[in-house]
């Protein structure tokens, strides 16, 4: 149950980050969908290939205090919509560098919000 809840939570950010960041957006017919299957392989990307970036990386990340970590998430969140687009056919689309920066801010900072709205379940 907490896994469909997390893909919600994703799920909504990425449409909150479609509707406010520019050069984010959703072309396919069935919009649910396509943020539906994005929200997926974007969760994919970040339990199997951020793991290997942040490990990479981490004197970057240490030279930059934790902000080498933004870039790594607008790297994964550019990465899962390339996979989404090709992989899969849905139209979910970041266009370069710049929107993948700011929808990967807007993203982690909707899941924050709305994972504070969930209970703690103590573990």
């Amino acid at each position: 149950m907490k896994l469909i809840v997390r893909w919600a939570i994703t799920a909504i950010a990425l449409v909150v980050a479609a509707a406010i960041v520019p050069g984010i957006y959703v072309t396919d017919n069935n919009a649910w969908v396509a943020v539906a299957v994005m929200a997926a392989v974007l969760g994919l990307v970040n339990a199997f290939v951020r793991p290997v970036l942040v490990l990479l990386s981490c004197p970057f990340i240490i030279l930059t205090l934790g902000l080498g970590l933004v870039l790594i998430n607008a790297l994964t969140l550019a990465f899962s919509s390339w996979i989404a687009v090709n992989w899969f056919g849905v139209g979910f689309h970041v266009d370069g560098f710049w929107p993948a920066l700011f929808g990967a801010i807007v993203v982690s900072i909707v899941s924050f919000l709305l994972s504070l709205l969930l209970p703690d379940d103590g573990s």
